[in-house]
């Protein structure tokens, strides 16, 4: 009895840790459902469902991120950026909206060995819809949570002058 205890036990913990993952493993985890996949030293230049999508990884580091470009900044104006950091909030969940290099990016970061390939599949899926859907409902999932999702148009607000007595 106590070895088959053992036995249970033994297999139960193989399942709950896992395999890590690699960057060899995101590489053949792409190759499943990507029209393109090429990789150029420590990233995979990706085109999924017709969108430029780039995981940069850091094994070393235990570092990855799945990014994709949107618009460059001066195409864009303060309403989108202010809809894109309310999203930030709401409805990109996993992904968020960031501004580098004067463009907008879809992003997606996690430690690198952590990540299930359910969560690598889920991540990928996360920054194409960001991407697809800025400027319009700027989610990621079907999941909102409540609040604001757009930000309002800014009501003016008149300044009072008080008079000194």
């Amino acid at each position: 009895m106590r070895n088959l205890l053992y036995f249970i036990f033994f297999n139960f913990s193989l399942l709950v840790t896992g395999q890590e993952m690699t960057s060899d493993r995101l590489g053949q985890l792409f190759e499943e459902v990507a029209e393109t996949v090429v990789e150029n030293g420590n990233s995979y230049n990706i085109l999924y469902k017709e969108k430029p999508i780039f995981c940069i990884f850091d094994e070393r580091a235990n570092r990855m991120r799945i990014i994709s470009p949107i618009v460059e900044r001066e195409e864009i104006g303060e309403k989108e950026i202010l809809n894109a950091l309310v999203a930030n909030f709401h409805s990109a969940l996993d992904v968020k909206y960031a501004l580098s290099d004067e463009i907008i990016w879809s992003v997606f970061t996690h430690p690198l060995k952590e990540l299930s390939d359910d969560q690598v599949l889920d991540a990928l899926d996360q920054v194409y819809l960001a991407s697809a859907t800025f400027g319009n409902s700027y989610t990621s999932t079907s999941i909102v949570f409540p609040g604001n999702t757009k930000k309002e148009e800014k009501h003016t607000k008149k300044l009072i002058e008080r008079s000194k007595n």
